[in-house]
């Protein structure tokens, strides 16, 4: 049975920001439903940051079937990149996205045809997740704060929202994030770190917590301003220890 299309926007969070608290990552993992699932790491964002795609592989490689696919490293191969690209990651359960600059990430994607390679995965039911730069590319907009102060910028726009990561603990972000809806970006979510939104096609499904008061908003404009609603989170439970040999 095919799965439906599936989008985990982190605020912040997982193995790059949450040592010793992988509740957001094992819930991924949980949602493929495999014992094993191939996990593809996609740290545009970062530049590839070689500590990055370590982290992940430390994290990861135990569990899962782990990769990663680096725009910033040359590779030989016996067909063309983009075609070795999809191939790749059409295969995978889960394209887990780093953090980083959401502008430099998009500029690479579209370089290299990866916007409309991850669209397709999307679509055939590999599930897309991250945090940071790693949550904000699946929106319509979003808003950045990278490289200065937070302004707007358009994402992929398979989830037709706009985005806000780290709402918490950013609050000029937060605060941008009001005004600039009040402009007319479309409403959307703000995230605080420790907190993800699952959406299912288009629909926000579910918001879960990897720690207690972890929120998520709904920001859209009502006669005139910008209004944030609380969203309830449903709190994740921490592993199971392992038993004593």
């Amino acid at each position: 049975m095919a799965r439906p299309a599936q989008i985990i926007a982190y605020g912040g969070g997982g193995f790059s920001m949450e040592g010793g608290n992988p509740r957001l990552d094992d819930h991924v993992l949980a949602l493929t439903e495999r014992e094993r699932p191939r996990v593809c790491f996609v740290p545009t964002a970062s530049g590839d940051a070689d500590h990055y795609v370590v982290r992940f592989y430390r994290t990861f490689s135990a569990t899962t079937e782990t990769s990663h696919v680096s725009l910033f490293r040359r590779h030989r191969t016996s067909g063309s990149v983009e075609g070795c690209l999809r191939e790749h990651l059409l295969s995978q359960d889960v394209i887990y996205v780093g953090g980083g600059s959401v502008v430099s990430l998009l500029g690479a994607w579209l370089a290299h045809g990866l916007d409309g390679i991850l669209e397709e995965c999307w679509r055939n039911g590999t599930l897309l997740c991250g945090g940071s730069a790693g949550s904000l590319c699946w929106f319509q907009e979003a808003v950045t704060a990278f490289h200065g102060p937070p302004r707007r910028v358009r994402g992929l726009g398979l989830l037709p929202f706009s985005n806000c990561v780290h709402y918490d603990a950013e609050p000029e972000r937060r605060r941008e994030f009001h005004e600039f809806v009040e402009q007319g970006m479309v409403a959307g979510y703000g995230a605080d770190d420790g907190c993800a939104l699952h959406f299912v096609g288009t629909e926000l499904h579910e918001v879960v917590a990897s720690k207690p008061h972890a929120s998520a908003y709904r920001v859209e404009v009502v006669r005139g301003e910008a209004v944030e609603t609380v969203l309830p989170a449903r709190q994740l439970e921490a592993p199971a220890p392992a038993l004593a040999a």
